[in-house]
């Protein structure tokens, strides 16, 4: 393998882990969900209500990656990249702004604490995620904050979104685990400031994003 694809691989593992994380962590339905199947159910119940959530985030990060191909002379213009760039951050902003003053627990439906199989656990995490195609709009800024999609690199592409994958799966894993271990502290107010902590990381990442971007964009253009 040449070296420097060898590189595309590693940067795009690491842009799709964190694709995969970011997509993921946020407290909306799915995440309550998760949250309270492991209290009432079990660990490997909230994690593969984790894994259904997954599944729908790579179909709509497989899509979003499918129309930003359909437009890459825009996207390969240096320019037009770092005024993609500017906007993938300050989608990310406001992301994580509404993520911050939200609460998830308003709406919150308890749930029951019939078991049921693993795969039906899977199946309707699957559903309650794909019902918000609006998650659209977070992989583009995504993608276009990263520069993730590479033309004409099938392989680097296949590894980038197996990586996004991983990255859900691996936040998943870890909430699960987390909820699982503090299970007798572990109430509403858990969710509360879960969900703060993401829009708090999630704003000041994006601004950080921002700022070398601006920079970046002003020594080009003078």
């Amino acid at each position: 393998m040449p070296f420097e694809l060898h590189i595309d691989i590693l940067d795009q593992i690491f842009k799709g882990m964190l694709i995969g994380i970011f997509a993921s962590a946020p407290m909306g339905p799915v995440g309550i969900l998760c949250v309270q199947r492991t209290l009432n159910k079990g660990r490997w119940y909230g994690f593969v209500t984790g894994i259904g959530a997954a599944i729908s985030d790579i179909i709509y990060a497989l899509i979003t990656g499918l129309g930003i191909s359909f437009v890459m002379d825009l996207v390969n213009n240096e320019q037009n990249k770092f005024w993609l760039q500017i906007i993938g951050s300050i989608v990310l902003l406001v992301f994580g702004v509404i993520t911050w003053r939200s609460d998830p627990t308003r709406n919150m439906h308890k749930s029951g604490t019939q078991k049921g199989t693993l795969v039906h656990n899977c199946w309707t995490a699957f559903w309650v995620t794909f019902s918000n195609p609006l998650i659209i709009f977070l992989f583009m800024g995504l993608f276009a904050q990263w520069a993730f999609i590479i033309p004409d690199h099938p392989i680097v592409m296949s590894v980038g979104y197996l990586s996004i994958i991983g990255g859900a799966l691996l936040w998943w894993f870890g909430l699960t685990w987390l909820v699982d271990t503090i299970r007798g502290i572990f109430d509403t107010s858990g969710i509360r400031i879960i969900n703060k902590i993401i829009g708090s990381v999630v704003i000041l990442f994006s601004l950080i994003i921002l700022v070398g971007t601006v920079f970046n964009l002003y020594t080009i253009q003078y």
